[in-house]
């Protein structure tokens, strides 16, 4: 059963907001118990989450690779064009953590 387009595309945006957010804050918290300083390795766990926080707001590699066949091979250009919005909403999602987590840590993520 496919979803609807309208709520996969903001389910996409949140869900890599959502891991980009809980990754760093998480995994700065793992970097206040061992002694790490604190607001450095939220901002360079953040750099390291973005592909990931993406990956997994699209559903994984697969679906992506089967939608471009899909679209380029048998005509479905519609199917291309979802799937870019969906990768473009999760690059969005990503990138509006990226820069909490920057405002926040007042470190330079690139």
């Amino acid at each position: 059963m496919q979803e609807p387009f309208i709520p996969a595309f903001f389910n996409s945006y949140f869900i890599a907001f959502g891991v980009m957010l809980g990754g760093s804050l998480i995994g700065g918290l793992a970097a206040f118990i061992t002694g790490a300083p604190l607001l450095a390795e939220i901002a360079n766990i953040a750099g390291r989450v973005r592909i990931w926080a993406i990956i997994a707001a699209i559903g994984g590699t697969f679906d992506t690779v089967y939608s471009f066949e899909k679209g380029f091979l048998e005509g479905g250009t519609t199917d291309l064009f979802k799937q870019f919005l969906l990768i473009l909403s999760a690059m969005g999602g990503a990138k509006t953590a990226s820069l909490i987590i920057s405002w926040l840590t007042q470190e330079h993520i690139s």
